[in-house]
């Protein structure tokens, strides 16, 4: 495991700084680690932060004109500062926690549900000298730190002592789990191609993007990323019309922005490894690295958009239907055939 930051240099020097700083003060030399390591979480969540701020003012934009109208307009240029408006409200308003809530679960459930789209940023090639830790398992990694989403969203559900949330939190727990199926399956196919699981690996293998070799996978990742982020048409764990808010139909304040921040996130994180895995990653010409690669993640993120504001939500037989009768043999034909391609080529 090796630490990388952009510049590629400066990261490094600044390490070594913070190691003698520590030497200096008498303190361990593991101290100037922990320290770069704060640092790094520090610069991740700035730009979780500012990538939810970006992409809620996008969606609240595009779904304006894909409903003919203008969206916000009111506070700031365009309704720019809408956001920050928002958040703000968020940050003030009073937290309070049901009388009939198991406190310290009801407490730790936002914060389990976002650390876990919050790691999955860590290995995140963004350039091929700007990732805040490169692994060799980076793709197992990124898989295997999503799972405690799943229980954060059971916690939420069953601690808040409100027979909706239980309905959403289980509702949300076996899509999640059905959809990981699929989803999974659809990657193998990248990884036969490319016989690695290291993302920079995988990117710098892709002379011509995967999407070429792997249509049918990149379709079953994009339905399964769709469904495993809650978002219309698969938006049953929430369903307003039937569960009122789903598994967080008790929070509110700081606590409910966790689950919104965890959401967009989540959809960062999906978008960011489609673009890795079959759009090339970072390679592209004329423009620097990260820029191809934040267009092409924009690109996915602009499709989770638009499906919200077309597609009418399933109901939940169609929704489990689609999981296990439709993308999850598809999933498994199509890395047959890859195997025998491959194989006979």
């Amino acid at each position: 495991m090796r630490y990388l930051f952009a510049p590629a240099e400066l990261f490094p020097i600044l390490l070594e700084g913070l190691r003698g700083l520590a030497v200096w003060a008498g303190l361990p030399v593991m101290a100037g680690d922990w320290a770069g390591a704060a640092l790094v979480m520090f610069g991740l969540f700035a730009f979780c932060a500012l990538t939810v701020m970006v992409l809620v003012y996008a969606e609240r934009k595009i779904a304006g004109h894909m409903q003919a109208r203008i969206g916000p307009m009111r506070v700031g240029w365009h309704g720019v500062l809408q956001v920050i408006a928002d958040t703000i409200k968020l940050i003030v308003k009073e937290t309070w926690v049901p009388g009939s809530a198991d406190r310290w679960v009801y407490r730790c459930a936002p914060y389990v549900v976002f650390t876990a789209g919050f790691l999955a940023l860590i290995a995140l090639p963004l350039d091929r000298d700007l990732t805040p830790v490169h692994l060799n398992l980076g793709l197992i990694y990124i898989v295997a730190v999503g799972t405690p989403g799943v229980i954060g969203i059971l916690m939420a559900g069953w601690s808040s002592g409100n027979k909706y949330s239980l309905i959403g939190g289980m509702r949300s727990a076996a899509q999640m789990i059905s959809y990981e199926v699929p989803l999974l399956i659809s990657l193998m196919g990248v990884v036969m191609i490319s016989g690695t699981l290291d993302l920079h690996m995988i990117v710098e293998s892709q002379r011509v993007p995967y999407i070429i070799f792997q249509p049918l996978g990149f379709l079953i990742f994009l339905i399964s990323a769709v469904a495993e982020t809650n978002r219309n048409p698969f938006d049953i764990p929430e369903a307003e019309s039937e569960l009122t808010a789903g598994f967080h139909t008790e929070y509110g304040g700081i606590r409910f922005a966790y689950f919104f921040l965890a959401e967009y996130v989540n959809m960062f994180v999906l978008s960011a490894l489609a673009a890795t895995l079959f759009l090339g990653g970072w390679q592209g010409p004329w423009f620097p690295g990260w820029v191809w690669f934040l267009a092409k993640t924009g690109a996915i993120l602009f499709l989770f958009i638009w499906f919200r504001w077309t597609f009418p939500r399933f109901r939940a037989d169609q929704l489990m239907d689609l999981s296990w009768k439709i993308l999850t043999p598809l999933a498994f034909l199509n890395l047959l055939a890859t195997g025998l391609i491959l194989v006979l080529l």
